[in-house]
């Protein structure tokens, strides 16, 4: 029986999932592909952890040892960053060997220079888990609706944020308080900045955009606001309407050119993506044939996300002997057909919006502020307008609009928030219907 061997580069919570996952289903893998797949050699800082967790196979703490280790196959990418991933992951294809990462990152930020040195190498690079964990999403893209022109694609992709907005609408809680609770759990890193201001979601919404509409890697152009400046008064006013706050990463394709943006977004409570709660991750894909289809699953974890990485080496071990012919193309296209779509700015965006004011309690602001919308060409589709608590002179108007362009909005919004009885700055969350 042919044997695949395997270099892990990092044993931690992916490396030590995905070893843990290739040895308990070994038999099921070998199965399945026919090929045995053993991990030989593994890289990791911490001599100790790793020679208790991975005692048949030979471990180093020099990374680049792996790399070069002419016994090695295909070299597991798990230590994350884009800067010593970069050359080791290069330095492998140089050598010929095979790669599979889950490193959004490194793929979003490098992929286009990677991808070409894999071809001219003839190796193959693999990453279906740097998007969504152990949902198959890379592969229902590349293989699955390849017979779609695929329109958009909108996905809850960091569980991180998805655990503190789900927290914060059932619990009534702020923000800082439920990011405290989501770093005692572990759903948030000490630091959470990539996480909570959407970075590491569009670091996977660049790669998933990349795949739906053949166009290379393009994270420097995506547009992307995170959820720190969410307020819990907010979740609770779009709750009152029917809707639900997530933290979206969408991108479309017009003839004006490829939307891609992270934010909040507005769903209406009665989708199914709306209704994603807690660290789990969703993925709308909606193609011209099949109509809009959903992924659900486990976004991060140890063993979610190394089904991901251990269905890749399969798909290496199957493939390993094929010509670049004959292997599904990276970015789901042929190399020669992918094409250099333009991003269109945030301002040439379309969307609903939900607006929410702080208006003095008196005859005639409201009108005022329909007409700087009506002016702007932005029709209303629903309001709610509070009364003001006791002894207080000003109340909350919360606006929800039908679609207009981005800049039309932001010229509104400059225009309530210059009015003498609207105080603070104007709350705008854009909104999404998703389907219908």
């Amino acid at each position: 029986m042919k044997q695949l061997n395997v270099g892990i580069l990092g044993l931690g919570t992916v490396g030590g999932g995905t070893y843990t996952v290739l040895k308990r289903n070994a038999s099921e893998i070998t199965r399945r592909t026919g090929v045995a797949v053993k991990v030989v050699q593994v890289a990791d800082r911490n001599l100790v952890n790793a020679k208790a967790l991975a005692s048949d196979a030979d471990v180093t703490d020099d990374a680049f040892a792996v790399v070069n280790n002419p016994a090695v196959d295909v070299v597991v990418e798990l230590i994350g960053g884009y800067t010593l991933s970069r050359e080791l992951v290069l330095k492998a294809i140089a050598n010929k060997k095979h790669v599979v990462t889950a490193n959004k990152a490194l793929i979003a930020l490098h992929g286009n220079e990677i991808f070409a040195a894999a071809k001219a190498n003839n190796v193959i690079v693999a990453f279906e888990a740097a998007v969504a964990g152990g949902i198959p999403i890379i592969k229902a893209l590349r293989e699955g609706l390849g017979a779609n022109r695929v329109e958009w694609v909108a996905g809850i992709i960091n569980g991180t944020t998805n655990f503190i907005l789900t927290e914060m609408r059932e619990k009534g809680l702020n923000f800082a308080d439920v990011l405290g609770e989501a770093q005692r759990l572990g759903y948030a890193e000490a630091d959470p900045t990539f996480d909570v201001e959407g970075i590491d979601a569009a670091h996977k919404l660049t790669i998933m955009s990349a795949i739906a509409f053949g166009m290379p890697m393009k994270f420097e152009q995506a547009y992307t606001e995170g959820i720190t400046k969410l307020e819990q008064v907010d979740i609770k006013y779009a709750e009152e309407l029917g809707y639900r706050v997530k933290l979206l990463g969408i991108t479309k394709r017009s003839d004006s050119g490829v939307e891609l943006r992270v934010h909040p977004t507005l769903i209406p409570e009665k989708r199914l993506v709306a209704n994603v709660n807690g660290a789990m991750n969703a993925v709308v894909v909606k193609g011209d044939a099949v109509g809009p289809t959903l992924y659900y699953g486990a976004g991060a974890g140890a063993e979610p996300t190394a089904s991901a990485v251990v269905a890749d080496l399969m798909d290496v071990a199957r493939l390993i002997d094929a010509t670049s012919a004959q292997r599904v193309p990276y970015l789901a296209f042929q190399p020669e057909q992918v094409q250099d779509l333009a991003i269109l700015p945030i301002d040439e965006v379309q969307s609903a919006y939900y607006l929410r004011l702080r208006a003095s309690d008196k005859p005639g602001v409201l009108a005022d502020v329909t007409k700087i919308l009506g002016d702007r060409s932005i029709s209303i589709d629903a309001m709610l307008q509070k009364e003001p608590d006791e002894n207080e002179t000003e109340a909350d108007i919360v606006i929800l609009t039908h679609i207009t362009v981005e800049k039309n909005m932001n010229a509104a919004i400059a225009a309530i928030e210059s009015l003498e009885a609207i105080s603070g700055k104007v709350v705008r969350i854009r909104m999404e219907e998703l389907a219908k």
